[in-house]
């Protein structure tokens, strides 16, 4: 049999699998699911299970060498692999199993190329490391982050690592958050990959260490190749000393918001 994956770079290998896990999450849209219980409200569905089997199935005939962490199973491949790719099958499962379009395939190189798709829209968003693109029924277009909506997304699920320091609900209660943006909650990193493509001004979430997240690797890539400004909710680099996250189309978009932050801090 031939693989069909030969000779793609790493950013088409990244498209691919996230593709392969999109039409699996579009094909069981709607569908009645079972649902595997992870602890504290939180789940999976089986539509998420069988969008990772589809992916790592176009990882292991691409990179057969490479290793894979993924939300649903884990850390698999050599644990030796000099590379490691970044797995979240159904980002936003809870939207999706009460009927909810608004979710997206994550799938990121970690430090390298990324995808983000979304499903419904048929929208590809991804980088090689160097630029950002998206891909819509075949045509390629660079994204263009911009701050002209003023629609800031803010992650409101718990757990809330920050509090009572900070967590982004408590944006909502700024009232010069709310006289020069316009909050948003989609719950799910999609509005990650919106920043970067100008649908949204900015992206803000409490939490820790979200440079290895398999649920935000592959957004913060984008991000980034995109030209958006990223950094901790304290405007420090993310990783381990960091903490949360701001995603913004640009400077002054970002310094507005980490003053606001600092300010409910």
């Amino acid at each position: 049999m031939i693989n069909s994956y030969t000779g793609l770079d790493d950013a088409g290998v990244a498209m691919a699998a996230a593709r392969a896990g999109a039409d699996v999450v579009r094909r069981l849209y709607g569908q009645p699911l079972s649902r595997i219980d992870k602890g504290a409200g939180d789940f999976a569905t089986a539509a998420d299970v069988e969008a990772e089997k589809a992916i790592l199935g176009v990882i292991r005939a691409a990179r057969p060498d490479d290793a894979v962490l993924g939300e649903e199973g884990g850390q698999q491949g050599a644990a030796a692999a000099a590379r490691e790719w970044l797995v979240d099958p159904l980002c936003g499962t809870l939207n999706y199993a009460v009927g909810n379009m608004l979710v997206a395939v994550n799938v990121a190189l970690r430090n390298g190329a990324a995808a983000v798709a979304d499903p419904f829209s048929g929208e590809v968003f991804f980088t090689d490391g160097e630029s950002a693109w998206v891909r819509h029924a075949g045509v390629d277009a660079r994204l263009a982050p911009t701050p002209a909506t003023r629609l800031v997304d803010v992650n409101l699920d718990p757990p809330f690592p920050g509090a009572p320091g900070f967590r982004g609900v408590d944006l909502l209660a700024d009232s010069g958050f709310v006289g020069r943006f316009r909050p948003r909650v989609v719950s799910t990193t999609l509005a990650l990959a919106w920043v970067a493509a100008g649908k949204r001004a900015a992206y803000v979430t409490d939490g820790g260490d979200l440079s290895g997240s398999v649920h935000f690797a592959a957004g913060i890539a984008v991000c980034r190749a995109a030209g958006c400004v990223v950094t901790g909710i304290d405007g420090g680099p993310i990783g381990r000393a960091g903490r949360g996250l701001v995603v913004a189309a640009d400077a002054g978009t970002h310094a507005l918001l980490l003053s606001m932050i600092s300010g409910r801090r």
